[in-house]
């Protein structure tokens, strides 16, 4: 994916205010638009200008487009820094539905973290009186959270327009609880704490969509949790019983004899919780002792002369 510099098609500053891109768009809308144009590569260019435009002229898109930071270049190879899109709130969805690049697709599309269905604006009763647009946001949880469950205080940014023309992120905390058991993907509803209504209307929802944040033991497929186990040659060789780390506590786990590196072992239900619960998966990996004495070296190669094997037999022709 190539990333698109959206300020500099429109040729614009990165303090912009809504005007400012505005004028500038229809002036380039003008001169490019591929009916009146004799420039080269018109309908590419006018293309490219409606892409920066959507994104721009809108506080939330652009409010999203400017965390990505301003040292990145036009056409580079581009990758969205880890977590950027957290914390974010934003009404509804954005979509795509236009002739757009990769990159508007990626960042702003179905597929994007931003790509939910949009919230709907709904009469309520008679008159003028009209339910809040839902709002939406990602956050970034602990597995322990999602384990046991908690409360926790989480802080969002929600884009606004000042008297300027210009996005600001007005910053808000809010408490929430963590039901045991959420997964990655999974949403939290906060009802009432979207966008008010109108005419006496009642607000909208607000809808927080769970990831986790990265764990230095486990990783997470599901509700099921798994560890890398590192286990010696012997207790590979011999078995053994080892403690293992489990998000519930160390649990006592039997290493079969004859066990292999990669091979799984499964803690039935000690993965996160649920109808049913996941389970967490061992997975063994066999490190060898480095040779670094002499009385190292001397085991080692007491070992290759007492149990002469050659991993690598399959393998000759």
């Amino acid at each position: 994916m190539r990333y698109k510099d959206y300020y500099k098609i429109l040729g614009v500053e990165r303090t912009a205010t809504q005007d400012e891109i505005k004028r500038a768009y229809r002036k380039l809308a003008r001169k490019y638009h591929p009916d009146v144009s004799k420039e080269p590569e018109a309908e590419e260019r006018f293309k490219e200008i409606n892409e920066a435009h959507e994104v721009l002229q809108d506080a939330e898109k652009r409010a999203a487009y400017d965390r990505l930071g301003a040292n990145w270049k036009a056409g580079q190879d581009f990758t969205p820094p880890p977590g950027w899109d957290t914390g974010f709130e934003f009404s509804g969805g954005f979509g795509g539905g236009g002739d757009f690049s990769d990159f508007f697709e990626n960042m702003f599309g179905q597929g994007s973290p931003f790509g939910g269905v949009q919230g709907q604006r709904r009469r309520s009763g008679g008159g003028f009186r009209m339910r809040g647009q839902d709002h939406r946001a990602r956050i970034r949880i602990s597995l322990e959270d999602a384990f046991h469950g908690s409360e926790r205080a989480i802080h969002l940014e929600t884009p606004q327009l000042d008297a300027q023309g210009r996005v600001k992120l007005r910053p808000h905390t809010l408490k929430i609880r963590i039901p045991a058991g959420i997964g990655s993907g999974q949403q939290i509803r906060l009802s009432g704490r979207g966008e008010p209504g109108s005419g006496g209307g009642p607000a909208g929802d607000l809808y927080l969509e769970v990831e986790f944040e990265p764990h230095p033991l486990y990783t997470v497929e599901g509700r099921d949790i798994y560890l890398d186990l590192p286990i010696t040659p012997w207790e590979a060789a011999l078995g053994a019983r080892v403690a293992v780390p489990t998000l519930g506590g160390a649990v006592d786990m039997k290493i079969p004899a004859g066990a292999r590196s990669g091979q799984k072992l499964r803690l039935k239900g000690r993965g996160l919780p649920g109808q049913p619960a996941g389970d967490q998966y061992a997975v063994l990996q066999i490190v060898t002792p480095p040779a670094e004495t002499a009385k190292a070296k001397h085991f080692y190669e007491e070992m290759a002369r007492t149990l002469p094997f050659n991993p690598r037999r399959h393998l000759e022709s």
